[in-house]
């Protein structure tokens, strides 16, 4: 009976947390940084799911507030990064495991930057994030993937804290 409890309680933390993740999502278009700080947010929430819940939990949560992110949200390039780097906190205990670290951490997050890009660009179609990309110049586009690679590692080194850690750990006595 005990672990009946302990699953109704993750799932609930789950959904809780679901649900104010798709809000952040929702409510991150009325800044334009947050197109960057929501899905950053949300992989915080997701590491307290992973914590909490567990692997298999961790995502169906993702996937759960990454579809309702692109059905729900205004700003589709906030939703194209949570759903292109939502699952990093899942894939971290994996990248943690292997030798030269950083250039792997360093190799997902470029790459998937440019293919999410890419694709929003020419599979989607955003005309609005064309016109942006041509005013910023080549130069400011460099600066910025330079710029989300450092807020890349920080937020690996966040989520690398013990806080994170207590946090999943209420039903594991």
């Amino acid at each position: 009976m005990q672990n009946a409890s302990t699953s109704a309680k993750a799932v609930a933390l789950g959904g809780v947390l679901a649900a104010l993740a798709v809000c952040v999502m929702c409510l991150g278009s009325l800044i334009p940084v947050n197109t960057y700080v929501s899905p950053m947010f949300c992989a915080l929430l997701l590491q307290v799911v992973l914590n909490a819940c567990g692997r298999r939990i961790a995502w169906a949560w993702f996937f759960t507030v990454a579809i309702l992110s692109l059905l729900l949200c205004p700003d589709r390039e906030a939703a194209g990064v949570l759903l292109a780097l939502g699952y990093y906190p899942i894939l971290k205990r994996f990248l943690d495991t292997k030798k030269l670290r950083p250039l792997w951490k360093g190799l997902y997050f470029n790459l998937t930057v440019f293919v999410l890009y890419w694709a929003l660009l020419f599979v989607f179609g955003l005309p609005a994030l064309n016109e942006e990309f041509q005013e910023l110049g080549t130069v400011m586009l460099i600066v910025l993937l330079i710029l989300g690679n450092v807020t890349f590692f920080l937020l690996d080194k966040v989520l690398d804290k013990p806080f994170f850690r207590k946090l999943g750990r209420y039903g594991k006595r």
